[in-house]
């Protein structure tokens, strides 16, 4: 009989200042397992009391204070898997653990890049491409089996996971250099994207700029967060979905939470 796994990621902006939004998503849609980026917080400062109640009461993580931070919030047991510091910036952004059936979740945070896409002008910008260039060489090296990756990547790779490809092609996140960088990566891994294997056709958006006076009507989004499996896996993915509604929330993330289930 297969094994059920459900697995949402989402970019938190903030665990601490969010542990309620947290705590709204975990009671209202019981992923197995959450991946949260952007933490905020220390390990030992995540607030963990409300979400142990809810049934959570595994985690792996790495954090450090006011910046980055991936943790792995789970139903089931999981073991600590390690982490990679990309880029070798001394940044947490990669943590990984595996579940009792083997499986391996990586939980990724690539850096936004700043605003001028260009590395001479910008070192922000250079440090997302090397962070990427890791990523290839790693999973290059160590070809996963039976993993999952997920995360706020911070780049959307499709036409159709921004709102105008056009006018985005000289914005960071969907440049051609980074689109080809993401490429690698998933090359190099043998890397499947879950999320538009479930949903092929049409936009598909993860995240909104707070910018936006309407976020809803102006539907300026792109598609940074993702879910991918090794290929081995790959075909037992299904039910991938966003969920937009999150943005809506009082004091929301900018980002919103991706899920898929994995019959293992």
């Amino acid at each position: 009989m297969a094994d059920t796994l459900s697995i949402a990621t989402w970019n938190i902006n903030s665990v601490r200042l969010r542990e309620d939004l947290v705590a709204r998503l975990m009671a209202e849609q019981q992923p197995d397992i959450l991946c949260l980026q952007e933490c905020k917080s220390p390990v030992d400062k995540i607030p963990l009391e409300q979400f142990q109640a809810l049934g959570y009461h595994h985690i792996v993580a790495r954090g450090q204070k006011g910046y980055n931070g991936v943790a792995i919030l789970s139903k089931r047991p999981i073991t600590d898997a390690g982490e990679k510091d990309f880029a070798t910036m001394g940044h947490a952004r990669h943590v990984a653990a595996r579940l009792e059936n083997g499986v391996t979740i990586h939980n990724c945070y690539v850096p936004a890049g700043g605003d001028i896409p260009d590395r001479a002008q910008n070192e922000k910008f250079g440090q997302k491409l090397d962070f990427l260039t890791d990523m290839r060489d790693y999973f290059r090296s160590e070809k996963p089996e039976r993993a999952i990756l997920v995360g706020d990547l911070n780049i959307a790779p499709r036409e159709d996971d921004v709102w105008d490809h056009k006018k985005l092609l000289k914005i960071v996140s969907h440049t051609p250099i980074e689109v080809e960088h993401f490429n690698q990566v998933m090359e190099a891994g043998d890397w499947a994207d879950v999320t538009r294997n479930d949903l092929p056709q049409g936009k598909l958006y993860s995240w909104w700029s707070y910018r936006a006076a309407d976020w809803d009507t102006a539907d300026k989004g792109r598609r940074l967060d993702h879910i991918w499996a090794s290929r081995d896996i790959a075909a037992a993915a299904h039910g991938s979905h966003i969920l937009r509604e999150t943005r809506g929330w009082t004091q929301p993330s900018d980002h919103v939470p991706v899920f898929a289930t994995f019959d293992l």
